[in-house]
């Protein structure tokens, strides 16, 4: 019998389980990237014997990796369908697929910079109705007339007005905590040069970080057209390049076609950083981002880089996000100029506190998410909080560059 069928067997008859008389959380994975944003959430748990923690990956067209992403924790799952048919004393889960299934009370989890993306399902809605940011609709938040989560947490105060409109029904299971991506960014600020050599990266190696989200209007989804120009204009120059594509592009087209495309980086100093990075210190180490409109790009206002932005689709980006404001504020990459010059140009333009006002959209309580989200969580599972304060990890150095230079094809993971 594997491991993995042990352990699902020992959940499920809980007798056999060394520890007793544990609550049971079950943490809910679909995707890489709702993995990296539940990891904030589930390490808060650790040192706690009361406590037992569950995993299970469910279905999801963009499921491709999370086994691979869970292992590396040292983390083994149990099947979808067990955990469906276990009590549980709570689940934690950052997408909204099959979780009105769970016989137990779940907290959803915000993930990204804000509320970017628009609803993109639309059969639903009357004639006539606004789109709301799909996380927020009630396609989203409830089933069969009533709201799935026991809870369900924000980044900042004005998500609370959207949800009033998008879905009021669940504003009386809404809290906000804030966003922990923006919590480590500014607490990894003071350590950026240290980022920075182990990346490789010196003095006079200025970084690019192309930075993309995925679908169609993403940066690579018209890499065919950037590419080129970063591969012929930028290495040569003495530029150090690197590329932050979104966990679902890898998973919908597969590792191996991603590398294939990217075949012409290797050897030519362009970095390919993998899906199950962390991703957040090769971003402060950079001196100029060029990013479209997703989250990775929104961060990067938190950090001295100079922004560039690709022509974005306005028609799906919500107008509250941050992503429609740094649009308004942030100059934009010309096909008619050298990037190079470009970069230079950006760079002397930039002024000090040119994306203050977007970086104040990501979080209404910076600095306070883990105190929050452990009080949510703890609340839920009717016990009383460690009394210490929540276990934040610092950001851990990257590898160098050059190993993700050297990436080979069928090395992706």
């Amino acid at each position: 019998m594997s491991v993995k069928t042990t352990q699902s067997a020992l959940i499920e008859q809980g007798q056999w389980l060394t520890v007793q008389d544990c609550k049971r959380v079950l943490v809910v994975v679909h995707t890489v990237t709702f993995a990296q944003r539940l990891r904030e959430v589930f390490c808060l748990l650790e040192a706690d014997f009361r406590i037992q923690v569950v995993f299970t990956a469910a279905p999801h067209a963009f499921g491709d990796g999370v086994p691979q992403y869970l292992r590396s924790l040292g983390i083994t799952t149990v099947p979808w369908e067990q955990a469906l048919r276990t009590e549980f004393d709570l689940a934690l889960a950052a997408g909204s697929r099959g979780v009105h299934e769970l016989r137990v009370p779940v907290v959803r989890i915000s993930h990204g910079a804000g509320h970017i993306k628009l609803l993109t399902d639309t059969t639903s809605l009357a004639p006539g109705d606004r789109r709301p940011p799909g996380m927020m609709s009630r396609q989203h938040l409830m089933h069969e007339g009533r709201v799935v989560p026991a809870a369900v947490v924000y980044a900042h105060e004005r998500d609370l007005a959207e949800l009033a409109v998008s879905c009021p029904e669940a504003l009386p299971v809404a809290h906000v905590v804030g966003d922990p991506c923006v919590d480590r960014i500014v607490a990894g600020m003071p350590r950026r040069e240290q980022y920075r050599r182990a990346l490789g990266v010196d003095e006079r190696q200025p970084l690019v970080m192309v930075t993309s989200t995925w679908g169609p209007t993403s940066t690579f989804g018209r890499l065919d057209a950037l590419l080129p120009r970063l591969l012929s204009e930028l290495p040569g120059r003495g530029y150090r390049v690197a590329l932050l594509v979104h966990p679902n592009v890898w998973a919908g087209h597969g590792p191996w076609q991603v590398q294939s495309w990217l075949a012409g980086c290797r050897g030519r100093g362009i970095a390919v950083v993998p899906p199950e990075a962390d991703w957040q210190a090769p971003l402060i180490a950079a001196d100029w981002i060029i990013g479209d409109h997703g989250s990775l790009t929104a961060y990067g206002t938190l950090t001295e880089a100079t922004m560039l932005l690709t022509p974005g689709p306005r028609r799906e980006i919500s107008a509250s996000s941050p992503a429609a404001l740094l649009a308004t504020v942030a100059p934009v990459v010309s096909p008619a100029y050298p990037l190079a010059e470009q970069l230079r140009y950006a760079a002397e333009q930039h002024r000090p506190g040119q994306y203050e006002e977007v970086a104040a959209l990501l979080s209404s309580a910076p600095g306070q998410f883990h105190r929050r989200m452990r009080a949510v969580v703890y609340r839920l599972l009717k016990l009383g909080e460690p009394a210490c304060a929540p276990p934040v990890a610092p950001l851990p150095l990257p590898p160098p560059l050059e190993q993700w230079e050297a990436t080979e094809l069928g090395e992706a993971r």
